[in-house]
């Protein structure tokens, strides 16, 4: 039982500083605020995560969890799939734009995220060509191998994310997303 509630604790705990790094970005979020936001004392905070690092990576790993359940298995994922994903990710603003700022901002090299990104851009780049292997073969439209167009697949979805974020009113994310599929398709379709 104590257990369980330490989890639901840690959970708690997670989702406040994803908030707070929604607010304020990493750098400008406290341990501080997180614990407030849960009842605790930043020593009680301390108790759960013994660094601000410590938290960071767990925030990152449950949105990862909540975004890429299956992912870390690349049999599971198709490219329909990435839509519903796209799709989804429309509908969570904050969960976004947290990703997104942290991304941008673990591109200094002393930021904490650093590791942590440059591994799963690894991964997700791999994932990627996994599923246009499945998809097209080793071979996509254009003549382009699955490893060449995987990075640009992810480019794509992240920079959908960012424009999207900027002008929710201009750039319609999943549509957006489903006209890039549509060019990959037109391409197989059109050979002979």
């Amino acid at each position: 039982m104590a257990r369980a509630r330490s989890e639901e604790r840690r959970t708690e705990i997670v989702r406040a500083a994803l908030e707070v790094i929604a607010e304020r970005g990493y750098r400008g979020a406290s341990l501080g605020a997180v614990a407030e936001r849960v009842g605790l004392t930043q020593q009680g905070l301390l108790h759960y995560f013994p660094t601000k690092e410590a938290l960071l990576v767990a925030v990152l790993e449950e949105r990862d969890r909540w975004d890429t359940s299956g992912a870390r298995d690349p049999g599971k994922w198709r490219l329909d799939l990435m839509e519903s994903l796209v799709e989804y990710n429309a509908m969570r603003p904050g969960i976004v734009q947290t990703f997104s700022a942290l991304l941008g901002e673990s591109v200094t090299e002393d930021h904490p995220a650093r590791a942590f990104f440059t591994e799963r851009y690894a991964q997700v780049r791999t994932n990627m060509a996994d599923v246009l292997r499945a998809e097209f073969g080793d071979e996509l439209p254009g003549g382009l191998g699955p490893e060449q167009v995987a990075p640009l697949l992810t480019a794509v979805m992240d920079g959908l994310q960012f424009q999207w974020l900027l002008d929710p009113e201009a750039v319609d994310m999943p549509a957006s997303f489903r006209d890039f599929l549509a060019l990959l398709q037109e391409g197989r379709v059109r050979a002979p």
